[in-house]
């Protein structure tokens, strides 16, 4: 990759939202919302549609101001300064048809103030980087939708900035695009930058985020690490690979199997510890035993179910 890393900023946040709330027309659509941002972390932002999330990123952007709480960015109160170490990619794609692909990256690093001669060679980088430097001067509107995507994508980097907002980055990519993309944002990952990730695609937020912030009528209804909260919402029930005969296990509800694998629906009260020794003490070869987790997207509906109840 090309970005040159952070230095020098330890574990500060980059980003603190603080209790932000906003209102339209008498309708609180943020209501007293707080998360904060950490030096090289993919954060993503999810929720159903309505349910805050464009909002919330706008007041980040300084697009529109909250009616109450506070948005940091580096420990200082929006500024055009700090503003400059933002760089967003809004669902809304918005480059200049008429330009060339080097106008428009050029247009964008001047805008950020980057000097031309560094705006010049970083182009240059970026566009050999995803493959498209052989398009540097074709006209924006000469441009598939999913080219046109990824020089928008290059557009919220090419200044370097250390917080990177992408409302739904991967829409119009083919799998080798989506794939690249993602590839670069792990590296800038890498590099300290920060990158919050809004999307619908729960796969993608699995696969990529470090934690998450879920929004749901204007209000936060799911906060923290990935990992944690996927063992949270586990289920009562074991994934195993193995060779040998199960037999009858007590504690086990039901179980569905094929050859050499099953996965086991446990009965309230029984652990996993408990079928794992039951298994060793009839000598079972084991090759995985694994607590079910239940994938994002499931989490997501039970939460927003919840809500509505």
């Amino acid at each position: 990759m090309i970005d040159r890393p952070v230095t020098g900023q330890g574990n500060k946040a980059l980003l603190e939202i603080s209790g932000i709330t906003k209102s339209f027309d008498h309708t609180r659509v943020v209501d007293n919302i707080s998360f904060d941002i950490r030096p090289g972390e993919i954060f993503g932002l999810i929720g159903p549609n309505g349910a805050g999330k464009t909002t919330t990123i706008r007041m980040v952007m300084d697009i529109i101001k909250p009616d109450t709480g506070q948005v940091k960015v580096l420990g200082e109160i929006l500024s055009e300064a700090t503003k400059d170490n933002i760089g967003y990619l809004p669902e809304e794609r918005g480059l200049y048809k008429k330009l060339t692909v080097m106008q428009s990256l050029l247009y964008i690093a001047s805008l950020k103030g980057v000097e031309e001669g560094r705006a010049r060679q970083r182009a240059g980088e970026l566009l050999e980087h995803v493959g498209m430097a052989a398009h540097r001067n074709k006209k924006v509107e000469e441009l598939s939708r999913g080219m046109s995507q990824l020089i928008q994508f290059l557009t919220t980097i090419i200044h370097e900035p250390r917080l990177m907002i992408m409302d739904e980055p991967f829409a119009n990519l083919d799998p080798v695009n989506t794939e690249l993309l993602k590839e670069m944002l792990f590296e800038l990952r890498g590099q300290g930058r920060s990158v919050i990730l809004s999307t619908h695609r729960m796969n993608e937020v699995e696969e990529l985020c470090d934690r998450i912030f879920m929004i749901n009528k204007g209000r936060g209804v799911l906060y923290g690490e990935l990992k944690e909260i996927k063992s949270r919402y586990r289920r009562n029930s074991v994934f195993l690979d193995y060779q040998g005969e199960l037999g009858e296990l007590k504690g086990v509800a039901t179980r569905r199997e094929q050859p050499g694998a099953a996965e086991l629906i446990l009965e309230d009260g029984t652990t996993p510890g408990q079928i794992l020794e039951q298994l060793v003490r009839r000598g079972v070869t084991i090759n995985r035993y694994e607590v079910s987790t239940p994938p994002l997207h499931d989490i997501f509906l039970q939460v927003v179910g919840e809500s509505h109840e």
